[in-house]
């Protein structure tokens, strides 16, 4: 799991860089950012987060 989610951060910092260069600017709001394009990017790959139940 913690090379899926490397390869994740890895993929969003890549497009989150295009993104600033068309913004201009930094992105002040790019934790939501990471958060959404993670989101987006597992669940096309066919992952899902759910909550572990705890016995």
């Amino acid at each position: 799991m913690t090379e899926r989610l490397l390869d994740a951060l890895k993929r969003a910092s890549e497009a989150h860089g295009e993104h600033e260069k068309q913004l201009g600017r930094a992105d002040p709001d790019w934790p939501q950012w990471y958060a959404e394009h993670m989101t987006r990017t597992l669940t096309a790959d066919g992952y899902e987060l759910t909550r572990a139940t705890l016995s």
